[in-house]
């Protein structure tokens, strides 16, 4: 199976997708901001990386943009809790643009399960195997 990193702040989001993904059967590594992914980037080879917009100190675009230079290969699945759009239709929307600056995917925050596999079968080239829940991942996670 594949070698995963996520990158999100929330311990309990990294949690759930970290649960039904090593459930899979792939191996996961975690780090709570983008410095932290970085170094763990450069210490082995990962196959896929989800990768939360909104963090503390390095915000996930710019984490993008180093993780491009680093390893230009490897697919990006870009995940947000905050509204698509900050204003109803006149703010930005970070899910699209994430992916319009080379994310392969975007999540919404909270999603289900059957999403999440889904984004990882397609960005790993494989069928989807969702596990039977109707649990929303980042459902329990409280932003500031």
């Amino acid at each position: 199976m594949a070698n995963i990193l996520i990158v999100d702040d929330d311990t309990a989001v990294q949690a759930a997708i970290r649960l039904l993904l090593e459930r899979a059967g792939h191996s996961v590594a975690v780090a709570g901001d983008g410095r932290k992914a970085l170094a763990i980037l450069e210490t082995g080879e990962f196959d896929l990386l989800f990768l939360d917009i909104f963090m503390p100190g390095m915000d996930g675009l710019e984490t993008m943009r180093l993780v491009h230079q680093q390893q230009p290969r490897i697919p990006i699945i870009v995940i947000s809790g905050n509204p698509v759009t900050l204003d109803s239709g006149s703010g930005p929307d970070f899910l699209t643009m994430a992916t319009r600056l080379g994310a392969v995917r975007s999540l919404q925050k909270p999603f289900k399960p059957a999403a999440l596999m889904a984004a990882v079968a397609s960005s790993l080239g494989s069928a989807p195997r969702a596990p039977s829940s109707s649990v929303r991942v980042g459902e329990v996670a409280s932003r500031p």
